[in-house]
């Protein structure tokens, strides 16, 4: 599964407080070729997620992706 947020800084605090709750980080938040930012990590039911941040896909107010024309 995949969380997107809002901005860059918001990637690795998230995959830190789920690995305070219970969680593991499987890979460190980076800086992946193809651009954005994004790290792996379970919830503590184990269920994989990739928490990422794309400047290519705006958060709206209402926390909607949003995808430009």
């Amino acid at each position: 599964m995949a969380h997107n947020v809002a901005r860059r800084d918001d990637v690795a605090p998230l995959m830190a407080r789920l690995a305070d709750h219970g969680g593991r980080v499987l890979r460190p938040a980076d800086a992946p070729p193809h651009g954005g930012f994004r790290g792996y990590v379970t919830d503590p039911d184990d269920h994989a997620w990739e928490i990422a941040w794309n400047p290519a896909w705006p958060i709206d107010a209402d926390g909607h992706v949003t995808f430009a024309p």
